[in-house]
């Protein structure tokens, strides 16, 4: 059995675990509970009725968070001549393509987003061992295999507040949604983007509720129920 610190305990108590709680009851909750030294970045948990068995019923997207996440997001892309000078001119932090990929299948993954141009994913590729389990792997569904004309609105989307969102092997979907510093009304903005992009996610094949639970949480703080019905009104 997991053994909490005392500021967990602590916290704990301020939360009735058989309550479903509001949106904005959640979020202030999570607000007053986060009490580690360093700033603690809030997530959202949606357990689904998806069967990640069937891959009619995988769910995997990306939102667009009005407020951001509240860091700094080092976005990397993968391309090659022109197209380089145009994701360095469009913001990129790290640009180059052979020279990366050593870099990378040496160890080295200090950076948050990977972008790449269509022509050099066969070479990217090889390195999906290194990137996929990050979830840093470039992806044409995920908008993050694009051509150089559209680099100014992936690197700005990635560094302004782009998360991934996918469903894992329980069925469930864990996002950050900012910084328990951030005003309430900016994370609960955050959230009903994520959840509404989640929502239109929905893959046909899933029959009745499609969110079956959720939960609010920040870094070292205890999980807080959500009214699903509530955060569907909300988003409405």
């Amino acid at each position: 059995m997991v053994k909490h610190g005392k500021q967990y305990v602590e916290s704990a108590k301020a939360i009735e675990y058989d309550k479903a709680y509001s949106p904005s009851e959640a979020m202030n909750l999570a607000k007053e509970t986060a009490k580690a030294k360093f700033d603690e970045t809030v997530e959202l948990h949606l357990r689904t009725g998806s069967d990640p068995r069937h891959a009619d019923q995988l769910i995997r997207g990306v939102a667009l968070l009005p407020h951001g996440l509240g860091k700094k997001i080092r976005v990397l892309v993968f391309a090659e001549g022109e197209a380089a000078n145009t994701a360095r001119q469009a913001g990129a932090d790290y640009v180059g393509a052979d020279d990366l990929m050593k870099q990378i299948e040496d160890g080295w993954v200090d950076f948050d987003v990977a972008i790449a141009t269509p022509d050099l994913m066969g070479k990217v590729g090889r390195l999906g061992r290194v990137l996929g389990r990050r979830g840093l792997m470039p992806n044409p569904r995920t908008g993050t295999v694009v051509q150089s004309q559209d680099f100014n609105r992936a690197i700005q989307e990635a560094k302004q507040g782009r998360v991934e969102f996918r469903l894992d092997r329980a069925a469930i979907i864990h996002v950050a949604i900012g910084k328990a510093s951030f005003d309430t009304e900016k994370l609960l903005e955050n959230m009903s983007s994520l959840f509404n992009t989640v929502m239109r996610a929905r893959p046909s094949a899933v029959k009745g509720q499609f969110i079956k639970t959720a939960y609010l949480t920040t870094t070292m703080g205890p999980s807080i129920k959500l009214d699903v019905s509530g955060m569907s009104a909300m988003s409405n």
